[in-house]
């Protein structure tokens, strides 16, 4: 399979092409992708430039007819795409294709909060009108990652376009053809320049971050890229939304029922084998239940089949990419011999094909510091430590003592008490008995970090705000 640059609704070929493999087989090409130049991110965003000037015209109501259009397409393409997105960026198949449908639901909501939104408050006395007015930015940078990228594509689309904006879109390297592939049929839908996809190095990002004409940047990723492409939007002034790391607690207090929590947590630390940014990444453990709960976790995280993400026996899948996997490997290997308890854990589905892909165990970890690296860092990975506390007081502030503050979870048969906690924690999420939004949540949360988990919004009807600036005009009658 060859994926091409799209521009101006047409495929674009380079002089250079990109493999892209299976992290689950090495050995494996899924396809080849086009690599672009700065000419070609010129291209693009004069494309976006042009289309920008009749779009921002276009109706609310027209708009919101496209978006609802291109979820159908999703739907309806659904299977094919899954299967390419997780024989590039190692899901399971079935979380693949579960997140195709949380991708279409995402253009759905989006779109149903437009209409009420851009409707203007005004305002009037006997001296004077004033209305209070949205209009959109003009051309969108869109800088997604590989962990989930049809989802996280369509949460920065839905609103841009939504919003009468055009839109520039860079897939990750790691995970670049499904998305690609969704966006360039969902594009057949706008008008040509609407929607434009981009390829390639440093260099393709930097021109893009940094073009003249792009109004705002909206990025999902890593905080020490954040910190690139805002530096690069200074010039310009441009407007940065971003969505970065966490380093998510969870809480449980002590009036849990073990055998009910500990599942969730296993699944709220393990899917996707840790590669997502609100996954739970440190669990803090009153003392008197620590025990129980690593009991429980440990005899639960040996039941994963380890494998190929296609394979249908497998429940973990591999990781990523190299980077993440020597990153992980290295964090085990300094943990080993630092003298906490290490269990490794899971059944390896095909052994033999254990060296040909990013296979790591699912690893639980005991009896660490909590100041330990693997506990104020993000290790987007399958390991989690357990960290036992005495009192309320304590674990509020072990949870809040660090830069991160994405998600959180708070766990009780209390609501009321977990509703107290879960206010003290500075983080822009907390889910209270779950991880993860119910599907009320994924409609009405605004998902976003503090501290160096993000700047700006995503989701529900503020993300409207972050793709839109205030236009207010006065009439004086005398």
């Amino acid at each position: 399979m060859k994926v091409n640059l799209f521009i101006d609704n047409k495929e674009v070929k380079s002089d250079l092409y990109q493999e892209v493999k299976d992290p689950g087989r090495l050995d494996v090409v899924v396809g080849e992708v086009a690599q672009g130049t700065v000419d070609h991110v010129n291209q693009a965003v004069q494309a976006a430039q042009k289309a920008f000037r009749s779009w921002k015209k276009s109706t609310v109501e027209k708009r919101i007819a496209l978006l609802n259009q291109a979820a159908d397409m999703l739907e309806k393409e659904s299977n094919s795409l899954a299967k390419i997105v997780s024989s590039e960026n190692g899901m399971l198949l079935n979380t693949t294709k579960g997140e195709m449908v949380i991708a279409a639901a995402a253009l759905r909501n989006i779109a149903g909060f437009a209409e009420p939104f851009f409707q203007p408050k005004q305002i009037e006395d006997g001296n004077s009108w004033v209305s209070v007015e949205r209009k959109p930015l003009g051309v969108i940078a869109a800088i997604v990652p590989w962990n989930a990228p049809m989802v996280l594509t369509m949460q920065k689309l839905a609103p841009a376009l939504v919003c009468g904006n055009t839109i520039v879109f860079k897939p990750s390297p790691f995970a670049p053809m499904g998305v690609s592939v969704a966006l360039q049929k969902i594009a057949t839908l706008f008008p040509p320049g609407v929607i434009n996809v981009i390829h390639g190095d440093g260099r393709v990002g930097a021109a893009l971050t940094t073009h003249p004409l792009v109004r705002k940047i909206s990025f999902t990723g890593g905080g020490p890229t954040a910190k690139h492409v805002m530096k690069a939007a200074a010039d310009s002034l441009k407007a940065v939304q971003f969505e970065l790391g966490g380093n998510d607690p969870a809480i449980l207090l002590d009036d849990v029922d073990v055998d009910e929590v500990v599942p969730q947590l296993v699944s709220g630390v393990f899917r996707r084998s840790g590669q997502y940014c609100f996954a739970v990444k440190r669990i803090y453990i009153p003392k008197n239940l620590y025990n129980e709960v690593y009991e429980k976790m440990v005899i639960l995280t040996s039941q994963f089949k380890i494998g190929h993400q296609l394979n249908e026996e497998t429940t973990f899948g591999p990781l990523n990419n190299k980077q993440q996997y020597e990153f992980i490997k290295g964090m085990i290997e300094r943990l080993k011999e630092s003298g906490v308890t290490v269990t490794e854990l899971g059944e390896k589905v095909e052994p033999e094909n254990w060296n040909n892909g990013y296979y790591l165990h699912p690893i639980i970890v005991r009896d660490l510091p909590a100041d330990h690296e693997l506990v104020t860092s993000e290790q987007f990975g399958p390991i989690i430590p357990l960290v036992p506390y005495e009192t309320e007081e304590d674990v509020i502030e072990m949870a809040n003592n660090t830069e991160y503050g994405l998600g959180s979870s708070v766990w009780s048969k209390d609501f009321e008490r977990a509703l107290k906690i879960s206010r003290e924690l500075e983080v822009g999420l907390t889910f209270i008995n779950g991880v993860g939004q119910s599907p009320l949540g994924s409609k009405h949360m605004p998902f976003g970090g503090v501290k160096q988990s993000g700047i700006g919004r995503e989701n529900s009807e503020a993300v409207l705000e972050e793709y839109t600036s205030y236009h207010a005009i006065n009439y004086h009658k005398r």
